[in-house]
């Protein structure tokens, strides 16, 4: 069936305004990435601020972890002292220091990540943790101390550690800005242990921006991270209304989204929204227009968001990826979220920021 067309229904679309992952205004400085002892010496300036990752999560102060679920709540980024941090990386060679970058004429200026997803809680140290200048703790004559946890291990516990998709929409443009390099960048580092062409063992180099392998013989060859582009399209016909859908992958039934996917090899973005339009709903795609962009460091993506047209309306869901596809008017959706009988993507999803712009007000 062709679809009713009064209008354009791209006529009035604008670029997306705001997305939480794409607002960072950090300068990457990437031609310092060369220097040599480059961590080395941002952790020895008083000025750098540290940020830890582990395990794909952000570290914030003990306590706002529990704050992810609220709304208007503010969360901030856990630090450490970069001197400490330094003689800890001198301990654990198997953490992955990253420089994030720099902010010009501001204190505090450069940015160093730690990923400490390698660090055992059960690593039974010899010696005395870094931090020992914080413990008041006196031995006995005679009395052999026992060994302490490490900083990096007692931050595991010291701190909470959230995901980013919790941080973002409660923290500063430029801290969601700073997580979502170093969990990008520390994700990347925490899967690719080995030289995808040799086998090797790698390295960090360029400041944590890459790897080199250590494989001589094969020349030391240098790694960047490999991003996954994907598009994702809200779908809009001649009435203007708009395709949702919900994906058997998500645990929430309720959850209906628009459509996305990978872009597959050798194929173009608009071709690859009018693919995944026709695989998962049947519907045929005319005009795409973009709207925007934002890395999902989940874990590696970046979405690259459009608008279409749709020339047909028929909805024949695959049954495989697709469960359910409808078309809904504004007030229909509205309704349907004051129900609960649909719950709308989260607050970090570019998804969430395409159906507010159709619908013309926030979520």
């Amino acid at each position: 069936m062709a679809a009713d067309i009064h209008f354009s229904p791209l006529a009035l679309t604008r670029a997306l305004p705001f997305l939480p992952l794409a607002q960072g205004d950090i300068d990457y400085q990437v031609d310092r990435r060369i220097e040599p002892n480059l961590i080395e010496n941002l952790l020895a300036d008083p000025n750098t601020k540290v940020v830890l990752t582990r395990g794909g999560r952000i570290a914030v102060p003990r306590g706002q972890g529990d704050l992810v679920d609220y709304e208007n709540v503010k969360m901030r980024l856990a630090t450490l002292p970069g001197a400490y941090v330094s003689a800890e990386l001198r301990r654990y060679p198997e953490v992955v220091a990253m420089f994030l970058g720099a902010y010009a004429g501001a204190r505090g200026a450069s940015v160093v990540a730690v990923d400490i997803t390698r660090v055992s809680q059960t690593d039974a140290a010899a010696a005395a943790g870094a931090d020992d200048a914080f413990d008041e703790t006196v031995s006995l004559p005679g009395e052999v101390p026992s060994a302490k946890p490490t900083l990096l291990q007692q931050a595991v516990t010291r701190f909470d550690w959230v995901d980013l998709r919790g941080f973002a929409p409660h923290a500063s443009a430029r801290e969601a800005g700073q997580a979502t390099s170093a969990i990008t960048l520390s994700i990347w580092h925490s899967r690719q242990r080995f030289c995808p062409t040799c086998g090797s063992p790698v390295r960090p180099a360029l400041g944590g921006w890459a790897q080199r392998c250590t494989n001589e013989a094969d020349g030391n060859r240098i790694l960047f991270p490999r991003v996954e582009p994907a598009v994702i399209t809200a779908i809009v016909d001649g009435r203007d209304r708009l395709l949702l859908q919900h994906n058997a992958a998500w645990k929430d039934p309720k959850l209906y989204s628009v459509s996305a996917g990978f872009v597959e090899a050798g194929e173009n973005l608009e071709h690859a929204c009018r693919r995944e339009a026709m695989e998962e709903t049947g519907i045929q795609l005319g005009e795409v227009r973009y709207l925007g962009s934002q890395p999902w460091p989940f874990p590696a993506s970046l979405m690259m968001a459009f608008k279409a047209h749709a020339v047909t309306t028929d909805i024949q869901v695959d049954g495989e990826e697709t469960m359910i596809a409808r078309w809904v008017t504004r007030d229909e959706y509205t309704a349907e979220l004051v129900s609960g009988r649909m719950v709308a993507p989260g607050r970090a999803t570019i998804a969430r920021y395409m159906i507010e712009e159709w619908l013309g007000r926030e979520l």
